[in-house]
């Protein structure tokens, strides 16, 4: 494999099926070879082992900061325009935390887009006219209400150019803490 590695956050089957409806909806489909998610690093090694076993590790709950945590609470706070499209802004206090103890382990790795500070966020439509992101953006303000969806575990790919080819899901597993 030397496809770079794309990881993301596993959204709950519900609020995945909602955002890549709009997905579907809104993107250009000459354009739109992914399902909707949420990215957290767009550009890891393929062959630096060390990285598959600390997603591991951090789904299995062995560390900081998802030790104490179940599913992340994802609050989904507006709908924002990103010039030609339109995302979700997410806001996630313990997303950021995961994110930048991971930017602290892979430094060596990142690309300069993966040494940035996170914004959480799902593209539901880019590639188009401003004009029409912002009808866009005009119609799914009118009836948004912000919202809690949960983050299940991560997900890593493997870019190819095209669509994303799944090389591993990492379920979150439940603490084994007792009462």
């Amino acid at each position: 494999m030397n496809a770079p590695l794309i990881l993301t956050v596993t959204l709950d089957d519900q609020s995945f099926a909602y955002f890549n409806q709009l997905r579907k909806q809104y993107f250009p489909p000459e354009r739109n070879f992914l399902y909707a998610h949420l990215t957290l690093f767009h550009h890891l090694p393929p062959n630096e082992s060390s990285i598959l076993e600390e997603i591991d590790s951090l789904a299995n709950k062995q560390e900081e900061p998802l030790s104490q945590e179940e599913p992340l609470s994802l609050e989904i706070t507006d709908v924002v325009s990103i010039g030609k499209g339109v995302a979700f802004k997410i806001e996630c206090p313990l997303l950021q935390k995961l994110h930048l103890l991971l930017q602290k382990k892979w430094q060596p790795w990142l690309t300069p887009q993966d040494k940035q500070k996170l914004w959480p966020h799902i593209t539901i439509q880019n590639k188009v006219s401003p004009g029409i992101a912002r009808q866009t953006l005009l119609q799914l303000k009118e009836r948004f209400e912000s919202f809690i969806a949960s983050g299940i575990g991560l997900s890593l790919y493997s870019y190819e150019g095209g669509p994303w080819q799944l090389v591993q899901h990492f379920p979150f597993q439940q603490s084994a803490t007792t009462a």
